[in-house]
C-alpha cells in the first residue's frame, strides 16, 4: 500500500470585498502534489466586474500550468489577459524535496517569506516586485530562487491590505488565524483585499 504523501503547505485565506461591489478583484490560487506546491495571489486592475473577471482569467493560467517555469507561466497570463483590464500578482513555487522556492511578482502584490531561524543567515526575505501589468506591459522576468526549509512561512497580501502588516508577521500563528488577523488590522475597508498565509510543512517521506 503507498503512503499516503502530506500536503507541501498548510495555508489560510483572508478577504475583503469592497462596499458596494458584488465581486472581487482580489483572487487566489494554491495547487498542491506531492512535494511541490504553487501559490499564487491576483489582483485585477480596478474594481467591479472587469476587475474580476481579469483575476480570473489569471486564476484559470495558473490553476492548470503548474509544472511550467515561472518566466513562462506569467507570459501565458499576459498573454490570456490582454483583451481585459490586466492585473498585478506575484506567485511562488516551492520544490520541498529540493529544498527551494522561486518567486516573482508583477505590480504591488506583497510577498514576504519569514524564516523559523536556525542555521540561516536571515529571518525575512521580501520579494522584488517588478513594475508592470501583466495583459499590458510586462517586465524582464526575472525569478528569484530561496532556500525553503520546514516551517518557513510565506505572507501574500494585496494593496488592500496597508504596507504596515509586513511588521506585524508571527511565526507562531496558524496560517488561518495568521491571515485573519492581519486583514482585520491592516485592511483598507475602502478597496478589494485579501491575504494568503502559508507555512511550509513536513515533506513526503
Amino acid at each position: 500500500m503507498e503512503a499516503v504523501r502530506p500536503d507541501p503547505v498548510e495555508y489560510g485565506v483572508a478577504r475583503f470585498l469592497r462596499p458596494g461591489q458584488n465581486e472581487s478583484g482580489d483572487e487566489y490560487v494554491v495547487r498542491q502534489s506531492n512535494n511541490k506546491a504553487l501559490l499564487a495571489v491576483v489582483d485585477g486592475i480596478g474594481h467591479g466586474p472587469e476587475a474580476a473577471y481579469a483575476a480570473r482569467v489569471a486564476i484559470g493560467v495558473l490553476e492548470k500550468s503548474m509544472e511550467v517555469n515561472l518566466s513562462e507561466l506569467i507570459e501565458i497570463c499576459h498573454r490570456e489577459l490582454r483583451t481585459t483590464r490586466g492585473a498585478v500578482l506575484s506567485v511562488a513555487s516551492l520544490d520541498l524535496s529540493a529544498g527551494v522556492m522561486s518567486w516573482l511578482g508583477i505590480g504591488n502584490v506583497q510577498a514576504i517569506l519569514l524564516r523559523t531561524g536556525g542555521e540561516k543567515k536571515s529571518t525575512r526575505e521580501t520579494l522584488l516586485l517588478r513594475p508592470g501589468v501583466v495583459g499590458s506591459q510586462l517586465p524582464v522576468l526575472q525569478p528569484d530562487m530561496l532556500q525553503v526549509s520546514r516551517g518557513d512561512m510565506l505572507f501574500l497580501a494585496t494593496d488592500g491590505v496597508r504596507p504596515e502588516f509586513r511588521e506585524d508577521l508571527s511565526s507562531s500563528e496558524l496560517p488561518q488565524l495568521a491571515a485573519t488577523r492581519l486583514l482585520n488590522r491592516f485592511g483598507r475597508k475602502d478597496d478589494d483585499a485579501l491575504v494568503l498565509v502559508s507555512r511550509v510543512a513536513p515533506p513526503a517521506i
